[in-house]
């Protein structure tokens, strides 16, 4: 996927993705003589599964308390 595809897909920014991939948050390759950037589908879906698992444990760390709960 064009790292473009990926933002649209994570509704964030190309370059927040652009990060993500330089950083090495994201697993992706450089391809071509241009060097673009490609991230494999199923490397996105294993991130995203990351993502979801890293969130339960800081919310099972960070209970709500009584002033959150009255946010919407």
């Amino acid at each position: 996927m064009l790292l473009s595809d990926v933002a649209a897909e994570l509704n964030v920014s190309d370059s927040q993705v652009y990060h993500m991939v330089r950083s090495g948050e994201l697993p992706a390759i450089k391809i071509g003589g241009r060097g673009q950037w490609r991230v494999e589908r199923a490397k996105l879906e294993e991130y995203i599964q990351h993502k979801y698992a890293e969130t339960a444990s800081w919310v099972r760390e960070n209970p709500l308390n009584e002033r959150d709960a009255d946010l919407p």
